[in-house]
């Protein structure tokens, strides 16, 4: 097997690439691991699409190396490069970015760490969404989530990286602008907002969002299933008084917010919003005014080792 180490390199405070280098060293697996820096976004798609598709006689572990949004990357390259239902082709996580909300739902970015581990690691099937031709592991949100995400944005571009206080900036900014969202959301068929209008919306393949909401507590990524949460708009005072139960992952079984949370499973998700519409595919902003989410079951495998 090779190991393929896409590793962004302002990660990790722009060290990914050195702890990288160094944890592969001494492994007796060295000879055969490769190191890809990548230069910029979307980089990292184009270099592993390449790599799978020049390598096809090569059993291949591609190693994301930075944050969600490079491990999103990453997953477009490989689906995009031959990998789905491919078992010679599997997926590694270091989670070494400023965002590392997928393996949250795997016990959290610790049991990720160990380079070693994660190369001998079993693969496990994973569920991939696909959304008009691009490719989400995580959550797919739009509503008051990605007007947030759109002030994170601004930051990223200002440093070249995300951070954490750029999420709650954009909650604050949000609670003056986003508190309600046009759009009509439908699972399998099933409108689940007839009123068109919400504060959020997700459809979630991992569980994690933002950093520390769950907000798919009950979301599995290998059940061929998407999980899809809308809250319907509230005032920003019962937004403040909910937030907890939402970050906790308590808000589908909290009879406080039982009249205002639909939660649905389903294979296929249509959503129809307005002319500013957008919505965020692993963090990475669209702007669409519709799009369908269609959830393809088992498309990669998934290095996930031991517990700690």
């Amino acid at each position: 097997m090779k190991y393929v180490f896409v590793v962004n390199p302002v990660a990790g405070s722009g060290k990914a690439v050195e702890t990288v280098k160094n944890a592969i060293t001494n492994l007796p697996e060295r000879d055969i691991c490769e190191i890809i820096e990548t230069t910029g976004v979307g980089d990292a798609t184009v270099q592993v699409q390449q790599y799978a598709e020049t390598h096809t006689d090569d059993e291949i572990r591609f190693f994301a190396c930075g944050g969600d949004g490079t491990l999103n990357e990453v997953v477009n390259g490989m689906m995009k490069g031959g990998a789905n239902g491919n078992s010679r082709l599997s997926l590694a996580v270091y989670p070494c970015g400023s965002g590392n909300d997928f393996v949250k739902a795997f016990g959290g970015a610790e049991r990720f760490l160990d380079i070693g581990k994660l190369m001998c690691a079993p693969a496990q099937s994973l569920d991939v969404i696909e959304v008009d031709g691009k490719y989400c592991v995580n959550v797919l949100n739009f509503g008051f989530e990605a007007k947030v995400a759109a002030e994170m944005e601004i930051g990223r571009a200002r440093r070249g990286h995300g951070s954490k206080s750029d999420y709650t900036k954009g909650i604050v900014k949000a609670l003056f602008t986003s508190m309600r969202n046009t759009c009509t959301v439908a699972v399998d068929g099933e409108v689940l907002n007839p009123s068109g209008e919400i504060l959020l919306c997700t459809i979630a393949n991992g569980q994690y969002v933002g950093g520390s909401f769950n907000c798919a507590p009950r979301s599995k990524s290998d059940d061929g299933l998407v999980d899809v949460c809308l809250v319907d708009p509230i005032s920003q005072l019962k937004f403040i008084s909910m937030v907890g139960l939402y970050e906790k992952g308590q808000h589908l079984d909290s009879p406080r917010m039982k009249n205002i949370t639909h939660w649905k499973q389903g294979k296929s998700v249509t959503v129809r919003g307005g002319e500013d519409f957008i919505y965020c595919i692993d963090g990475e902003l669209i702007h669409k005014p519709e799009f369908t989410a269609v959830v393809i079951p088992a498309a990669l495998q998934l290095a996930v080792p031991e517990e700690c």
